[in-house]
């Protein structure tokens, strides 16, 4: 199962490859609080990218999920440097035993201490690379639109997502 954050979502949408995600064999879940930040809020200011994520949703890809507000969720909500959003895919990852997918540093340091399983944009295109549910182009494509997009990705990073690729292509 794969719990997602607002980045993931909000830059596979920009590159219109929002779609790479169905080849995923697990449930794909987006928290309430997600889904707000990213499709109410970006309707609003009149974000495309925002109209393809709820497509999507409404098309079942995604499922969108309330966390409650608990012990857990009021301890994590106390750091001022995570969003409430943040802290919903946190603890809703770490209360079904799923994966977060989420690209903020800050956010998967705090998963690793908590023992929460985390994982990047990329390494789920990647994934899907080696499981021979994307092709190899297809899945540079991905990257490189999202970079397009705005997504931030250090050169040394993408130099060794693109050797990753070859390697499994």
């Amino acid at each position: 199962m794969f719990i997602f954050d607002a980045t993931p979502l909000i830059y596979l949408a920009k590159a219109e490859r929002l779609s790479v995600l169905s080849h995923l064999d697990e449930p794909r879940l987006i928290p309430q609080r997600v889904y707000e930040e990213v499709v109410t809020v970006g309707l609003d200011a009149g974000y495309p990218d925002a109209r393809r994520i709820e497509h999507r949703v409404e098309d079942g890809a995604f499922d969108v999920v309330s966390v409650p507000e608990n012990v857990v969720f009021e301890r994590f909500r106390e750091n001022p440097n995570v969003s409430d959003a943040d802290v919903s895919v946190l603890v809703l990852a770490g209360e079904r035993g799923a994966t977060a997918v989420m690209d903020d540093a800050y956010g998967r340091d705090i998963a690793d201490v908590e023992g929460i399983e985390t994982r990047g944009t990329a390494h789920l295109v990647l994934a899907l690379v080696r499981d021979d549910e994307l092709p190899g182009e297809e899945a540079r494509e991905t990257l490189e639109a999202m970079l397009d997009a705005g997504w931030h990705c250090s050169p040394a990073l993408y130099a060794k997502l693109l050797s990753k690729l070859e390697e499994l292509a």
